[in-house]
């Protein structure tokens, strides 16, 4: 069983306020009981905290991971959309060497930028930055179409 940091948070998020009250709750029974039977009423009060939660760490877990999944085929969505935009809009590629030692390709809808040299290449789709991306066949093909329409 895993207890990253990202889990408790989570737990931590969706119960905050149930545990201030547990806590000031306990606070309260600690200093104002003095007796055996103190013990036995923060025992009580604990397990009362877990069984409200309605789910235990490991269910927190396992949607932890089912957002990460989600998150990938979202990503693995747009870069795919991006790369049916660099085919579709080859015929459209702007080159243009930015004298700095810089170069950038634009379509209508995506944006490719790096350096010389480099073998990764900045995207941006729709005017949001898909991050780095290695330069592959596909970029190269785009690139050097727009080399030629330029």
């Amino acid at each position: 069983m895993k207890y990253d940091w990202e889990t408790w948070s989570l737990f931590f998020q969706e119960n905050w306020l149930m545990l201030l009250i547990a806590l000031l709750v306990l606070l309260i029974v600690v200093k104002v009981v003095r007796t055996v039977i103190k013990w036995a009423i923060v025992a009580v009060i604990i397990i009362a905290v877990i069984a409200y939660s309605g789910y235990n760490l490991q269910d927190l877990n396992k949607s932890l991971d089912d957002l990460r999944t989600i998150g990938s085929q979202v990503a693995d969505t747009v870069k795919q959309e991006a790369l049916q935009a660099m085919a579709g809009e080859a015929d459209k590629a702007v080159y243009t060497n930015n004298g700095d030692g810089t170069h950038t390709v634009a379509t209508p809808t995506l944006t490719l930028e790096w350096t010389n040299g480099a073998e990764e290449v900045g995207v941006t789709y729709r005017g949001t930055s898909l991050g780095k991306w290695k330069i592959d066949e596909t970029v190269r093909n785009l690139i050097e179409q727009a080399k030629q329409q330029s």
